[in-house]
């Protein structure tokens, strides 16, 4: 058996309130490097609220959320919360509920993908992937000075972006429509293009808000397979939400899930999958029926 990997994310005690309502109640789990962590639970269960406080569109009522970019990272951690600080003094270390949403795309290296689809419907799909890429381009351009003068740099940067995108179209299989409007291109099509173009930031954790949501089994499949090339070639961690369990369990290393708001089981996809509380929780029955509910269905 191979060593755990270490952890890239810890979310430790996380609890999110709604006024009277505590959409997520202490929540504690890790997502590991080069893994990819599946977050699954029934409806309502508070897995968006949770990669909305990854992500920063909410700040936590309490607890913390950090993302380690090096192996050493969270040695740190503890420091870094008793000073009030957002990243470690290395900067190896974010603290990601201190961050504004930018930073933590930009500086933490976190992407994301929502349950609707979100591509620039009137742009072509190589222009969504461009426009991914902006922050790297204004850069390389001097912040349009090298753009206005045709600097060497502005050239190399408008290049390099050109070929990441490409090399994305071609293996999300959509080379041969670079140039057609994103809005054009089949359901399927726009979840692969919508993960390329997440890809095309260099994220160091790709956050997939139901990926394979509304996706027949041929297109589910392609899914799997990006998602495996994500992780294997690229060794970006991975954490999703999906409610489709044959793509979580064919692809998932890692597996937490969420009833109400808190952490009812966690393990391989083997092990959580005959959980008797995973069982009851998706059967919607209350603890004391979990060993009846269970009985029924061998």
């Amino acid at each position: 058996m191979g060593a755990v990997a270490e952890a890239i994310l810890k979310v430790e005690h996380l609890t999110m309130r709604f006024g009277g309502l505590t959409a997520v109640d202490d929540l504690s789990f890790q997502a590991r490097r080069g893994e990819i962590t599946a977050l699954i639970g029934p409806n309502g269960a508070g897995k968006t609220t949770v990669f909305n406080c990854i992500t920063g569109f909410y700040k936590p009522t309490e607890g913390s959320v950090a993302l380690g970019q090096s192996a050493n990272a969270f040695a740190g951690l503890h420091a870094a919360l008793a000073q009030g600080a957002r990243h470690s003094p290395g900067g190896d270390l974010h603290l990601l509920e201190r961050m504004p949403e930018y930073e933590i795309a930009r500086r933490a290296r976190v992407a994301r993908t929502f349950q609707n689809i979100r591509l620039f419907t009137g742009l072509t799909a190589l222009e969504n992937l461009m426009v991914a890429q902006h922050n790297s381009l204004m850069r390389a351009s001097g912040y349009t000075l090298g753009g206005i003068f045709g600097l060497p740099s502005h050239r190399r940067g408008t290049q390099a972006a050109l070929d990441k995108s490409a090399y994305w179209l071609e293996h999300v299989g959509l080379i041969e429509r670079a140039d057609d409007p994103a809005g054009d291109l089949p359901y399927g099509a726009q979840r692969r293009l919508e993960i390329a173009r997440a890809m095309c930031t260099d994220p160091l954790l790709l956050c997939l808000d139901e990926p394979a949501a509304g996706l027949n089994l041929r297109e589910s499949e392609e899914l799997n397979q990006l998602l495996r090339f994500v992780r294997d070639q690229h060794g970006t961690s991975v954490l999703l939400i999906e409610h489709h369990m044959g793509v979580v369990m064919e692809i998932s290393d890692h597996v937490v899930v969420l009833d109400y708001g808190r952490k009812i089981s966690e393990g391989v996809p083997a092990f959580v999958s005959s959980d008797p509380h995973v069982v009851a929780a998706y059967l919607g029955v209350e603890d004391e029926q979990v060993e009846q509910a269970t009985g029924e269905l061998s």
